[in-house]
């Protein structure tokens, strides 16, 4: 009798370590250092994916924004030589470049430096873990610099109470081995109507908007990016022109840029980098951004 149930016995045993299995959810990934620069966190298993070929420009095609540019390259290289350095956000006006001169200033210094300092991107929706991140890399030893692109908060969202926790990093303070970057359109994080509607309804308005305010506090450092001049605008098509020898004479160049921006609304490094692309297709030339 005993030796009829066996089969069922070790079935239900299968399914029930199925089933724990499952609860339990997927086992945190083995991290490989050494597959690559710049990584991008996944949560779900606390891995960190390669990006073995990151979408960055070079720092020195990067224009109109040098005292910026400056200072960011100044506090990256300190950290990678070891020395204090501060938490960033890049905010302003949208397409001047803040997300690449991240980028770009993280692969300058690691050249420059020869220290293999990591950049890991974490998506905005995945705020809420950064506190396992930064338990993996305190244990990992690894030099890092955390980057969140585009990062903002709108009404009822509460995920930037978990930044400023991670920001501060708790009783224990922030890891010596991670740097937070982070851009946005807000010097705030927060819409302004988002402040002004926490001022109008609390008890206490002020101590309502200190508490929003508090967030970017967090960044010793506020770098500024500002919508371009027609000169600035004109200065980063004559990099990109020169840069991927478009061979387009000057004058015709400058026409054509001054003819897209308007077509596009406005002028900033995006809109001349599209610009380059659509020269640089009817030329039939390629663009190697390496």
């Amino acid at each position: 009798m005993t030796q009829d149930l066996t089969p069922l016995l070790l079935a239900e045993v299968r399914r029930l370590a199925d089933a724990i299995e499952r609860l339990a959810g997927p086992a945190p990934a083995i991290n490989d250092w050494d597959a690559a620069d710049c990584f991008v966190w996944v949560p779900a298993n606390q891995y960190l994916s390669p990006v073995p070929r990151p979408n960055r420009v070079a720092l020195t095609l990067i224009r109109g924004v040098d005292h910026v540019r400056d200072i960011l390259h100044e506090n990256t290289l300190r950290f990678a030589e070891g020395f204090a350095a501060n938490n960033v956000l890049l905010w302003g006006a949208r397409g001047m470049g803040k997300s690449s001169l991240v980028k770009a200033v993280h692969e300058d210094v690691r050249r420059a430096s020869g220290v293999a300092v990591k950049l890991i991107e974490v998506h905005r929706e995945d705020i809420a873990s950064l506190p396992a991140l930064l338990d993996l890399l305190k244990s990992s030893g690894q030099l890092a610099i955390v980057f969140c692109d585009d990062l903002s908060f709108d009404h009822d969202d509460t995920a930037y109470k978990s930044l400023k926790a991670a920001l501060d990093g708790g009783i224990e303070g922030r890891p010596d081995n991670v740097l937070f970057y982070a851009t946005s359109n807000r010097r705030h994080l927060l819409p302004r109507t988002m402040m002004e509607n926490e001022q109008s309804t609390a008890i206490n308005p002020s101590e309502a908007v200190e508490e929003k305010v508090s967030l970017s506090d967090r960044f010793g450092l506020w770098l500024g990016f500002h919508k371009c001049g027609q000169e600035d605008y004109l200065t980063m098509i004559d990099g990109y022109a020169e840069h991927f020898d478009l061979g387009l004479d000057r004058e015709t160049l400058h026409r054509e840029a001054l003819e897209w921006a308007t077509t596009r609304g406005g002028r900033s490094g995006r809109v001349a980098w599209q610009y380059i692309q659509d020269l640089a297709g009817r030329l039939r030339k390629r663009l190697d951004r390496d």
